[in-house]
């Protein structure tokens, strides 16, 4: 506060008080039942840091309402913009540094998840990872190779999907009727009920579909022998 803003409100309190015989601070101090300190801060601008009660006895000492007695002496307090904008700005950088905080957090987070997800998914499959290669070496050297010695090799992946909730939508070879929320006919038409037979599995994830099941279409019985 500035020294004329401080003599404008000494005067203007010292006004009041001669308008109801009060001569000097110590009295209204008395009269109002409030410390001197309270007096001095209307002086300098800060009856909004007095307590509600302390400025109804001034008021009432003064013989003036509260709202006179605060509009007066608010009204004369001069307003500083600059240390205002200066809380403002550093208010400003604090959230910007804590916006910024938290991205870094959550990148870190991303890039922890994404370490954890891919180990999880290497210890699942480790077995596939580590003996696939070979068996497709041998394959490839011997087309003879059973293949069926190599479905106990995909059994990490498949249980890799079951960890991932990943499950089939029927099975190779199954027959059901049709349904285009489901299946993809490769060939030929079909309409919703008609028997089809599935040639890939689809997928699903949590019941959200993810791959349809690819199928073909079933001719009946006595069209497959008119055609023989």
């Amino acid at each position: 506060m500035n020294q004329y803003s401080y003599q404008t409100n000494k005067q203007l309190l010292q006004d009041l008080m001669q308008q109801v015989n009060i001569s000097d601070l110590d009295e209204l101090s008395r009269v109002a039942r409030v410390a001197r300190l309270q007096l001095i801060r209307i002086q300098r601008g800060l009856i909004l840091n007095i307590s509600v009660g302390a400025i109804s006895r001034i008021a009432q000492a003064l013989n003036i309402s509260i709202d006179s007695l605060v509009e007066t002496f608010v009204e004369k307090t001069p307003i500083n913009p600059q240390p205002k904008a200066i809380e403002t700005n550093d208010a400003l950088a604090a959230c910007q540094q804590e916006y910024q905080k938290l991205q870094q957090e959550i990148l870190q987070q991303q890039e922890f998840l994404e370490a954890e997800f891919q180990k999880s998914s290497l210890e699942t499959i480790e077995s596939w990872l580590l003996q696939w290669p070979t068996a497709s070496a041998a394959v490839r050297k011997n087309p003879q190779l059973p293949a069926v010695r190599l479905l106990s090799l995909v059994e990490p992946v498949e249980q890799l999907l079951k960890q991932w909730n990943v499950e089939p939508i029927a099975t190779i070879g199954e027959q059901l009727p049709f349904n285009p929320q489901q299946h993809q006919l490769l060939k030929g038409a079909a309409q919703p009920g008609d028997l089809v037979e599935v040639r890939y599995v689809g997928y699903t994830q949590y019941g959200k579909l993810l791959y349809k099941a690819k199928v073909s279409p079933i001719e009946p019985i006595d069209h497959q022998r008119s055609n023989q």
